[in-house]
C-alpha cells in the first residue's frame, strides 16, 4: 500500500481549536489504518503459509497413497503373471504328453501299413525316445 503524507495546517494556535482537533483525529485514524493494514498483511501471510503447509501435507499424503497403491497393483500383477506362467507350463506339459502319444500312434500306424504288421509298443517308444533326444 502506498504511503500518503498530508500536510495539515490548522490555522489556529489555540489549544482547543476545531481544526487542530480534526487534524489530531485524522492522525489517530491514520495510525489505526496503518495498524489494521499491518494486521491484514500479517493475517494474509499467515493464511498463505497455512495454505502452503496444507498443500504440502496433501501432496505428500497423496504421493504415499499412490506409492502404496502402485506396490499393491504390482504385487497383484506379479501374482497373476506367476499364475499365468504356471498355467502355460501345465498346458505345455499336457500338450507335449499328447504329442508323444500321437507320435507313437502315428508311428505304429505307418509301420503297420508299410510292413503289414504292428510293431511292439516298446520298439515304438524306444525309436521315439531316440528321435526326441536329437
Amino acid at each position: 500500500m502506498a504511503n500518503i503524507k498530508i500536510l495539515g495546517i490548522s490555522g489556529s494556535l489555540r489549544k482547543g481549536s476545531f481544526n487542530r482537533m480534526a487534524l489530531k483525529a485524522a492522525q489517530g485514524l491514520k495510525e489505526q489504518s496503518e495498524a489494521a493494514s499491518a494486521a491484514y498483511e500479517k493475517a494474509l501471510a499467515d493464511a498463505r503459509a497455512r495454505a502452503q503447509s496444507i498443500a504440502n501435507a496433501t501432496r505428500e499424503r497423496q504421493a504415499a497413497e499412490a506409492q502404496e497403491s502402485q506396490k499393491r497393483i504390482e504385487a497383484q500383477l506379479h501374482e497373476r503373471l506367476a499364475a499365468a506362467e504356471r498355467s502355460i507350463a501345465a498346458t505345455r506339459s499336457a500338450a507335449m504328453g499328447n504329442v508323444r502319444t500321437i507320435a507313437a500312434d502315428t508311428t505304429a500306424a505307418i509301420v503297420e501299413r508299410l510292413i503289414g504288421k504292428a510293431p511292439a509298443e516298446q520298439e515304438v517308444a524306444a525309436a521315439l525316445g531316440q528321435v526326441i533326444k536329437q
